[in-house]
């Protein structure tokens, strides 16, 4: 895959005189988060980019929500001139009864004087699917004393030839909607180098972090948002791979694969020397993605291997969001790496992410650049989601207790070296179907591998096994339930 996902820009022609995808109109898409928590307003977004450049009036808001025999329509009058370069109009729909809706959403533009209706989004050869939206029955089952987060977002300053990103208050009310406690907003370190109003020229990096910052902390305390980067940084091996840096109280370089500069593609700066920098946790974004031989000689991008995690050094690498965003292959290969440091004694975190530029319902893309787009319900805002004990989102990736997630609760307690696997799940998110304990026993090939435990089964929805530590280096769980949401834990260490 050559471009990530993200809300898709149109306008970039890369000097030349023609592109299939180019529109003398802003980009107008309708977004909605695709799931509603109990309690929660149903809200849906108008997103418009570039309207700097291609002026517009939004006129009426119209969308119509079905789920089965229900039928709710809502209509709202807006009138507003827009002519910044990101603007994100929220639009409000009250509290629907549970069910799975599809939405039928449109609204009414004036562009150069001429007025037109546009279903979806006026992107060039998509799919204009009705939104999904699901308005849960339950409350998301979460164990008392974990937060859950996105640990991968991506904000409008991640802006360049391809995509862009959603506004942090639209962020944060997409959170609240899906139930999160905290988003890390990581944004492309090479973004920040370049202007909002054209992202082809250079501006103050850390002037606009600065503002990022700023702009997020005056947001409500809840859902926290945390302003970071996604750093081009250096691996063992000269290339660019990508490090999630939240929190972090100054501007990191890093333009490696930024594709403004072509083939001038090295590194700005290797990890151990940006890690060195700071006491917070660092993470491994996406460690052994697949991509295409293009994306690695024009980007020089690469994988993450075991040199790159610093074990040993005052800062080492808190975790590897091996699950960003699906259980794709790279998923696969990056739980292999994990386990594979969890067997050496290395008991790195898990971390699940979704890498959304926006996207709160699909993700639009390019991908092609200038002829084709891609659509998807992959890497969804919010859906798959980091459950870590404690309350800060910094510190508590210290510890070692979490799970990952795209539904059910699975996590542990130990006393006395029994551990207790606990799951949790809903109607919304399916029976359980199966638990699996995988340890690693002292003395053996030191390969973890299957072990058995008797089940206790409180509910179709609710159960616990116990296994002991005693003669393991370490056991952990994944768990799947009948409508295939799936959660693993963190290793429990001996």
């Amino acid at each position: 895959m050559l471009f990530d996902p993200d809300y898709a820009e149109m306008h970039y022609k890369f000097k030349l005189p023609w592109s299939l995808l180019y529109k003398k109109e802003p980009e107008i898409i309708i977004d909605a988060p695709f799931e509603v928590v109990p309690g929660e307003d149903t809200v849906l977004f108008i997103v418009i980019r570039e309207a700097n450049r291609f002026p517009v009036t939004i006129e009426n808001f119209e969308a119509t929500f079905t789920c089965e025999s229900v039928s709710i329509t809502k209509t709202e009058t807006i009138h507003e001139e827009v002519h910044t370069p990101f603007r994100f109009i929220p639009i409000s729909c009250g509290k629907l009864p549970s069910g799975n809706y599809k939405v039928n959403a449109s609204v009414t533009v004036q562009i150069a004087q001429k007025r037109k209706r546009i279903h979806r989004f006026n992107l060039t050869g998509l799919r204009r699917n009705p939104l999904r939206i699901a308005v849960l029955k339950e409350a998301i089952p979460k164990p008392y004393g974990y937060i859950s987060g996105d640990t991968h977002a991506h904000t409008y300053i991640s802006a360049d030839p391809v995509e862009f990103g959603a506004s942090p208050e639209a962020i944060q009310q997409a959170a609240r909607s899906v139930g999160l406690d905290f988003v890390f907003c990581t944004d492309h370190s090479y973004d920040f180098a370049f202007s909002s109003e054209n992202y082809m020229v250079r501006t103050d990096a850390s002037l606009r972090y600065q503002k990022l910052c700023e702009e997020i902390a005056e947001l409500p305390k809840h859902p926290k948002l945390i302003a970071g980067e996604e750093v081009s940084a250096g691996n063992s091996k000269g290339q660019n791979v990508h490090l999630l840096f939240p929190g972090n109280p100054f501007f990191v370089p890093g333009e490696g694969d930024c594709g403004r500069k072509w083939f001038h593609n090295k590194p700005t700066l290797p990890i151990p020397q940006i890690v060195s920098q700071t006491e917070l946790p660092c993470f491994a974004a996406h460690p052994k993605e697949q991509m295409g031989r293009l994306e690695r000689v024009v980007f020089r991008r690469g994988d993450w291997y075991e040199d790159d995690l610093l074990k040993g050094s005052k800062n080492p690498i808190a975790a590897l969001e091996f699950w960003n965003g699906s259980r794709d292959k790279g998923f696969e290969l990056g739980r292999a790496f994990w386990i594979s440091e969890l067997e050496k004694g290395n008991f790195i975190l898990p971390l699940g992410g979704n890498d959304a530029h926006g996207d709160f319902n699909e993700y639009t893309g390019v991908k092609i650049p200038l002829c084709k787009l891609k659509q998807s319900y992959a890497h969804v805002f919010g859906y798959v989601r980091t459950v870590v004990q404690g309350s800060d989102p910094l510190t508590a990736f210290r510890g070692t207790n979490l799970y990952v997630t795209d539904g059910p609760a699975l996590w542990w307690t130990c006393e006395n070296k029994l551990v207790t696997f606990h799951f949790k799940s809903s109607e919304d998110f399916g029976k359980l179907q199966k638990i699996t304990l995988f340890a690693q026993e002292f003395g053996s090939a030191k390969k973890e591998a299957p072990v058995e435990a008797p089940l206790h089964k409180i509910s179709d929805w609710e159960a616990e096994v116990q296994i002991s530590l005693v003669g393991k280096s370490y056991v952990r769980a994944e768990a799947e339930t009948d409508s295939d949401r799936f959660a693993l834990t963190s290793a429990c260490p001996a």
